[in-house]
């Protein structure tokens, strides 16, 4: 499993773009839609160009900025980009992302954003009869099916392909002369659509539409496939409407607070969970801090809402980047403390209330519990902003085992003992659906915290958590 020690905190699996439109200067566009997009993933990043002829990858290990020394000189009409953290397969150079493959329809290159649930079954099938898989990602599975495919157009090849996986995806595909975006029919993760000058562009989230400075259009709906080209935006309904279930972790930590996905401002979801722990916890002291930056929004709910000040009690070392090395057990220690430095001045005879995104293991919370204390703070209560996190995710998360849960194996007085804090409030789950506003509470997935799933879950041989990793 690719879990960061030093934050612990959950890691969504990549963020995906997509810019059609000859006078879009789309290299630089691409380069920073993608940096707008980085805290989707941090450990590669790519882009796919074609210039309605040749079509071309360009891809690495790092951030943005650590691939894109120099961006590609290629003239291009089409483009596609990824950012990405490993959920499954490891975190190599041949499983970066955009793909680019060659078929019988031509050129064609694709980048997902999610998690197969039966990739493993697909791929099995596929090795046998003949197919040969140069990495250890589902997202090839993807790809194997569309140049399979004996249909006509390349849009009847993915529809045809899409019908056969199960799971979570968003993909952005691209041929010579088409940009294709594709979403789940749960709408496990977000995918939207922009106008830019004369070109569109397909996003992960809004906030990448805000830098290019591209108009927001809509959301690309669940079970929708939109088809752009040279006559405009098509739209293909691929399943019938179901349950959406979007990822509740969009709103709680995974998306940009200044992104809006299906019509709900995540910066305004975030500073009303703050509100409701307030009003759940009744907590009170001298100061409510965060842990930057994922608790930022909801400290200052919760700060509005009990008449708390706000006030920054850690500091967040913003330059350490993919390069920083993750230490060993003995050291981690130090790992946080090289990312969090608690302010004496600020903190020393306070009483404080630390506000969270979620506990995953709890072994971080525990250290900055105890790095307040060492600077004096007279009491730390804490809150969360989600409920207990006590089971896997299958759809793009990187918890797939239940055992590294703390909440799968302690109450919420025993985790408090263990983290040291002098209180502990988690938000309910009514007061998380209280805090989405514009969106109906039902149309998400809570299973993180409920241990029911919108969809199957692959548990093969009836072993939990067990991800599709091939290798």
């Amino acid at each position: 499993m690719n879990y960061d020690a030093a934050s612990d905190k959950l890691r969504e699996e990549c963020g995906v773009l997509g810019i059609f439109g000859q006078n879009n200067n789309i290299p630089l566009n691409l380069y920073w839609g993608l940096y707008a997009l980085q805290h989707r993933g941090q450990e590669s990043a790519g882009m796919a160009l074609t210039d309605g002829t040749d079509m071309d990858v360009y891809r690495g290990m790092g951030l943005v900025g650590e691939v894109f020394r120099e961006l590609p000189a290629m003239p291009a009409s089409i483009g596609i980009g990824h950012v990405r953290y490993s959920t499954t397969g490891s975190s190599l150079l041949c499983n970066t992302q955009p793909l680019m493959v060659r078929y019988a329809g031509g050129p064609i290159s694709l980048a997902h954003n999610g998690n197969l649930t039966n990739a493993r079954d697909i791929r099995s099938r596929l090795e046998k009869s003949g197919s040969v898989f140069q990495t250890s990602i589902d997202s090839e599975v993807i790809v194997n099916l569309i140049a399979r495919s004996s249909r006509l157009t390349v849009e009847e090849q993915v529809l045809e392909s899409v019908a056969q996986i199960k799971g979570a995806y968003c993909l952005v595909i691209m041929t010579r002369d088409k940009l294709i975006g594709v979403r789940d029919p749960q709408g496990f993760r977000p995918l939207c659509l922009g106008k830019l000058d004369d070109g569109w562009v397909i996003a992960s989230e809004s906030c990448a539409l805000d830098t290019l400075g591209a108009l927001f259009v809509r959301d690309i709906e669940p079970g929708e496939m939109v088809v752009i080209d040279k006559t405009g935006v098509t739209s293909h309904r691929f399943a019938p409407e179901e349950t959406k279930a979007l990822c509740i972790f969009e709103y709680i930590y995974f998306a940009r607070p200044d992104s809006v996905i299906d019509n709900q401002s995540v910066y305004e979801a975030r500073l009303a969970m703050g509100r409701e722990l307030a009003r759940e916890s009744r907590f009170r002291a001298d100061m409510v801090i965060s842990v930057p930056d994922s608790g930022t929004t909801a400290a200052l709910g919760f700060s509005h809402e009990s008449g708390v000040p706000y006030g920054e009690g850690l500091i967040k070392n913003r330059y350490i980047g993919r390069t920083f090395i993750q230490p060993e057990q003995k050291n981690r220690d130090m790992g946080v403390r090289i990312k969090l430095n608690a302010i004496s001045a600020v903190v020393k005879g306070k009483s404080l209330v630390l506000v969270d995104d979620s506990i995953v293991r709890g072994t971080t919370s525990g250290k900055i519990v105890r790095m307040l204390k060492d600077a004096g703070a007279k009491a730390v209560h804490m809150c969360v902003s989600s409920p207990p996190i006590a089971h896997p995710c299958y759809y793009g998360i990187d918890t797939s085992v239940r055992k590294d849960l703390i909440a799968s194996a302690m109450e919420v007085e025993e985790i408090r003992q263990f983290i040291g804090a002098d209180s502990l409030h988690y938000l309910s789950m009514e007061g998380l659906y209280r805090s989405l506003s514009s969106v109906p509470y039902d149309g998400m997935c809570y299973a993180c915290f409920t241990n029911r799933y919108p969809s199957e879950t692959p548990c093969e041989n009836g072993e939990e958590g067990e991800k599709y990793v091939f290798e």
